[in-house]
């Protein structure tokens, strides 16, 4: 399975305490050396400079050969995002972990399949690796942005 992950992700798990379901549910996780380069900024977490820093071995960081169409350039995100997502496109990703809403919608633009942090947990949670509702409210307290009704709908256990 190959996935590819943005920074966001990987700077909320690292700092609610999940970062280890990653390779539980995916095996290794591959970035772009932009996102590597976002979690070693220095108004990054320190906890996730320090994990960055000394990253597991699940953790692999590959720049991608492709050079970003107009498309993609004009498309309003962000270095990190749009290398996840040519590196995505590159390799036939699996899955690519991505919480900006725009970086999203242009990656299932280009027919990826995409989950944010939220997804993460909720997979996490159904293989019994996590409680859903504390890990959220974990996230929460970290000032991550979601809407209150479908994050309702999630905690019920509706499908969104």
């Amino acid at each position: 399975m190959i996935v590819i992950a943005d920074t966001s992700p990987i700077n909320y798990l690292v700092q609610i305490g999940e970062i280890e379901i990653l390779p539980k549910l995916y095996g290794s996780i591959l970035i772009p050396p932009s996102v590597r380069n976002e979690l070693q900024h220095p108004r990054a977490p320190e906890a996730v400079r320090r994990w960055i820093n000394q990253p597991p071995e699940w953790l692999q960081v590959r720049a991608s050969s492709l050079t970003p169409d107009s498309e993609l350039l004009e498309a309003d995100i962000e270095v990190g995002e749009r290398d996840a997502i040519l590196l995505a496109q590159e390799l036939a990703a699996d899955e690519l972990i991505m919480d900006d809403l725009r970086g999203r919608r242009e990656a299932e633009r280009r027919r990826m399949s995409v989950t944010g942090t939220i997804g993460v947990l909720r997979a996490a949670a159904e293989l019994e690796l996590l409680d859903f509702r504390d890990a959220v409210g974990r996230l929460l307290r970290m000032k991550f942005r979601i809407e209150k009704r479908f994050l309702d709908r999630l905690i019920r256990g509706e499908e969104v």
